[in-house]
């Protein structure tokens, strides 16, 4: 029997994920643009064997100037440079089944999973916020319902575009001068309530058949979705309680929707601050702590909690009425998250910032590399996740140590690989321990001749 490894990847996110990040002297206020921050931080994460890095996005300027670095290189473009400067680590991006359509994302990616030999991975956003909608021509963002309705067709007609090619389609026979099979090429002429597809790709069928499918949403919607189409979930998790029922729930949902459960991979959030000694671990925290400015983090939680300017007080707790899940067109399940961990904990306005302000509603940890480790590892075998989604709080500094400190430990646990294994050219999806899927145009018979 094949001992369960653990899966890590590593979500990068400019100067680091807490929002103080940017102003520590070491840090570099100009990283989130520079090409060469980023090719330093992909292979820090190759070094370390992850799975798989991760870039975030979204089609509008992120926050306000004065908060933090704002802005962002646009994520396949840049996933695409960092394919020619590593060889092994997967390469996930954001994109957005709201303000995109499925015949250019479906090129693009395959694009980039051609160009990095089978290393692509689609994280599938449904984007909430009014200011992207107006990006768009919209008055207001369509409602959340709506977001996935238009989401999953998406999904269905960008499987068909990426099936649209048969494997062998090329037949490359100059004897005959017949380069490839049109009755291999299937155009998905899609018609339906939010696209019309007609024609096949321009991309031949990619290294993996499609990218690996990601997703990141945690609310019903989100977990329907999810069960019907993702192969790795990125969540945020509070508690190991939590965390065990949401990883239970998926599953089971997964496997009512007719897919095996081991094919869907949860990977919560955990943002680690890490210190040699446990006092050096909560000096470090504090020092990010000490750096934030509050006045930001009203104005961000009163946008969450859609309450008006001004509602908030920073030493008293959240006010006893707020608006019921069920009126949120945006971040559901975050919306529920932070309110259940500013209750559970009984915290000030200004605590539930300093909380919020490593890893936005993600698990922060605080300790040294051994008490990290035993997080990680006291998740992963009490069936609250496959692996984790590492978000160091200040980069580079802390992707370093944890490459250098924390895997270590894992590797000598038995839990992550020493090298990454198999044939160079090892796809994400194998990394994973995904199979390739099948393309439907194709019978599971013919495809084994």
């Amino acid at each position: 029997m094949t001992r369960r490894r653990l899966h890590l990847n590593a979500f990068l996110m400019n100067t680091g994920h807490h929002e103080a990040s940017w102003r520590l002297p070491e840090s570099d206020p100009y990283a989130h643009v520079e090409l060469g921050h980023y090719v330093r931080l992909a292979r820090t994460a190759e070094r370390g064997t992850f799975d798989s890095l991760f870039l975030a996005d979204g089609p509008q300027l992120w926050s306000n100037l004065a908060q933090r670095p704002a802005g962002a290189l646009e994520p396949l473009t840049l996933l695409t440079a960092l394919a020619t400067a590593t060889e092994h680590i997967g390469l996930i991006a954001t994109a957005s089944t709201s303000y995109n359509s499925p015949y250019n994302l479906a090129r693009k990616f395959a694009s980039l999973d051609i160009i990095s030999g089978g290393r692509a991975g689609w994280n599938i956003v449904t984007t909430a916020g009014a200011e992207a909608a107006r990006n768009f021509g919209l008055d207001a963002e369509p409602a959340h319902a709506e977001r996935y309705a238009r989401a999953a067709e998406f999904l269905d007609v960008t499987l068909k575009l990426w099936d649209s090619w048969e494997d062998d389609a090329v037949v490359a026979d100059k004897a005959a001068g017949v380069w490839g099979d049109d009755t291999k090429i299937h155009p998905p002429r899609h018609r339906g309530k939010y696209f019309s597809v007609e024609g096949a790709l321009n991309v031949p069928r990619s290294p993996q058949g499609y990218p690996l499918l990601v997703q990141a949403g945690s609310s019903e919607d989100g977990k329907a979705f999810a069960a019907r189409y993702a192969e790795a979930v990125f969540t945020a998790q509070q508690t190991l309680g939590d965390a065990q029922d949401f990883y239970a729930d998926l599953k089971s949902r997964t496997a009512a929707a007719g897919r095996d459960p081991d094919h869907i991979k949860v990977l919560p959030g955990i943002v680690p601050v890490i210190g040699s000694t446990e006092a050096e671990a909560r000096a470090n925290e504090q020092v990010l702590e000490d750096h934030i400015v509050h006045a930001h983090g009203v104005s961000r939680l009163e946008s969450l909690l859609q309450l008006p300017s001004g509602t908030l007080e920073l030493d008293r707790q959240l006010p006893a009425e707020l608006p019921p899940e069920s009126s949120v067109e945006g971040a559901k399940s975050r919306y529920t998250l932070v309110v259940e961990l500013a209750r559970r904990e009984r915290l000030t306005v200004r605590q539930l910032i300093g909380r919020l302000g490593g890893g936005r509603g993600h698990l922060t940890f605080t300790g040294t590399p051994e008490q990290v480790a035993d997080a990680i590892e006291e998740w992963f075998t009490l069936g609250a996740a496959d692996g984790f989604n590492i978000m160091p709080a200040v980069l580079p500094s802390g992707l370093d140590t944890f490459v250098d400190h924390v895997v270590p430990i894992l590797r000598t646990r038995g839990l992550l690989r020493t090298e990454y294994d198999g044939r160079p050219r090892q796809t994400l999806r194998e990394r994973y321990g995904l199979p390739r899927p099948a393309n439907q145009h194709v019978s599971p018979a013919l495809a084994r001749i």
